[in-house]
């Protein structure tokens, strides 16, 4: 029970600051200011439900997809830090002028509201490649297991 109260205590510390939900939900209300409320609220939700799964199966098959292909950890971490870096420094030298875009969801249909429930707002703003190269980090090592505290006293 204490180590998977330890587990949960840890990927939600190594996940909290990578996939920001604070700082996230700027981006969202202002990419969903034209839609009704509850349908912002049903919006979320669906995006909270695909950003767990997306989490979770990265978290647990993420080893084996790397293991298939052939790729190491460390190219995964040092990948996803470079997108993350990446994606911080084009938000930093973005124009203002980039806000004119916004206007293709005021003429959206109520039906396509749902429809980019998972891509763009699930998978590469809320979920992004540095949060999936952290789940499969702590997957990896969550596979190898930590010793048992007993084992110390059996030299």
């Amino acid at each position: 029970m204490l180590e998977a109260l330890k587990a949960t205590i840890l990927v939600i510390s190594a996940l909290f600051p990578i996939v920001n939900p604070l700082g996230g939900s700027p981006i969202f209300l202002a990419l969903t200011r034209d839609y009704p409320a509850s349908a912002r609220r049903i919006l979320a939700q669906q995006i909270a439900v695909n950003s767990f799964i997306l989490l979770i199966a990265s978290l647990f098959t993420g080893t084996h997809v790397l293991a298939f292909f052939g790729i190491s950890l460390p190219v995964v971490q040092v990948g996803g830090g470079l997108i993350v870096i990446s994606t911080g420094w084009s938000l930093l030298k973005q124009k203002e002028e980039d806000d004119d875009r916004g206007k293709a969801h005021r003429e959206m249909d109520p039906q396509d509201i749902f429809r980019h429930a998972f891509y763009p707002m699930t998978l590469p703003l809320t979920v992004g490649p540095g949060s999936i190269s952290v789940a499969i980090t702590l997957g990896a090592n969550a596979a190898r297991g930590i010793a048992p505290s007993d084992r110390s006293l059996s030299i």
